[in-house]
């Protein structure tokens, strides 16, 4: 059994940073689903590393068997992800605007809205907590610890859905970080792309310093 409670993580996204969360939830006992953009028989190699736990499928698949999924897209793909099978369900965003590979989005260079909150409103009836687009990919499966390990690595964590960034706080430490709440999606922009908290390792007792450094129209 899980700490979670929950078997199934599906994954919207199996590149860098899916791939290697895939690795960390397989590791912690969990069943993963993974898709991509280009089809499941290009993920074959992933899912042969990761052994019975997991398959591949397509988006629509994975976010149907996954008590809890992860959308890991390059953000100008993000309007793709399924919406009905995720009706309900605690969605991790870990997308980054980047304009130099999504086009310039309005809305996010007059910083009126964030990533997160441009998915939830994709995703309506989703739960949608912002965490691991500050931590470099490879970092995922090097820098975790046990809890209580000593200056621990922590990562922010937002979200409008009290229970739901909770229940992602204990998948966090079964991951071998800490997690410290960030507030409400409409926060999350204090680590966003080049903030202070963006990138680098940081402790539970760091993180508030390092959002609270974070100004928009810097």
């Amino acid at each position: 059994m899980t700490a979670t409670g929950l078997t199934t993580i599906g994954l919207i996204g199996a590149g860098n940073i899916g791939g290697q969360l895939a690795r960390l939830a397989v590791a912690a006992g969990y069943r993963v689903v993974v898709s991509n953009s280009r089809g499941p028989e290009t993920l074959t190699d992933l899912v042969t590393e990761l052994g019975p736990s997991a398959t591949a499928g397509s988006a629509a698949e994975a976010a149907a068997a996954g008590d809890l999924v992860v959308v890991t897209v390059p953000l100008k793909n993000y309007r793709d992800v399924p919406v009905e099978p995720l009706a309900g369900k605690i969605v991790i965003d870990t997308n980054n605007y980047y304009f130099e590979r999504d086009g310039h989005i309005a809305e996010l260079d007059a910083e009126r809205t964030t990533v997160s909150q441009m998915l939830q409103e994709h995703l309506p009836t989703s739960r949608i907590v912002k965490v691991f687009n500050g931590i470099r990919a490879e970092e995922l499966t090097t820098d975790g610890t046990p809890a209580h390990t000593p200056d621990r690595r922590a990562l922010p964590v937002a979200g409008d859905d009290l229970e739901a960034k909770a229940l992602v706080t204990t998948l966090l430490d079964e991951f071998g970080f800490d997690a410290v709440d960030a507030g409400s999606l409409a926060e999350s922009w204090r680590f966003e792309r080049d903030r202070p908290a963006y990138g680098p390792r940081m402790t539970a007792a760091e993180i508030p310093g390092k959002l609270a450094e974070a100004v928009r129209g810097s």
